[in-house]
């Protein structure tokens, strides 16, 4: 899955958003010549530090201008309209189209999937990106398990 800014390893999420930005670039690019994401991501965030060390001011400047290094889902559009769900956790509910994934007290859901295992899946990788929580909940609305990336 190729990742954005609002989307990436949680190694990333202590870095200045221009190196995590660059870092971001690099690994998405490893990953389209097939490089397994357990060796894109520390050459990449290496790679990127470097960058970043020997860069001029201005092509840093021009660099944090550039656009996102993937295009934005709506999903991602949900955290800049309230940024405060990037805190909370990401859980899987029942849905009338099947199971939704959505942050605690979003409105409403940023995806819905007919399988509850890919809505598992999913809601996963978005909070170990947040360093959050994942929480399934059973069709009857009861939680059925948790798994922490805090």
């Amino acid at each position: 899955m190729p990742w954005t800014m609002n989307d990436y390893p949680a190694s990333l999420k202590n870095f200045k958003p221009v190196i995590r930005k660059k870092a971001i670039d690099i690994a998405n690019a490893m990953l389209d010549e097939g490089y397994d994401e357990g060796r894109a991501i520390p050459i990449a965030t290496d790679q990127a530090k470097e960058w970043y060390d020997n860069a001029s001011k201005k092509e840093i400047d021009e660099y944090k201008e550039e656009g996102d290094p993937q295009s934005r889902s709506e999903e991602d559009e949900q955290y800049d309209k309230r940024p405060e769900l990037m805190d909370e956790g990401e859980h899987v509910v029942a849905h009338e189209n099947g199971w939704a994934v959505q942050a605690k007290d979003a409105k409403k859901p940023s995806k819905v999937f007919d399988k509850k295992s890919d809505a598992v899946e999913r809601a996963k990788e978005i909070a170990e990106n947040k360093g959050t929580e994942a929480v399934i909940h059973k069709k009857n609305g009861d939680v059925e398990k948790r798994h922490s990336f805090s």
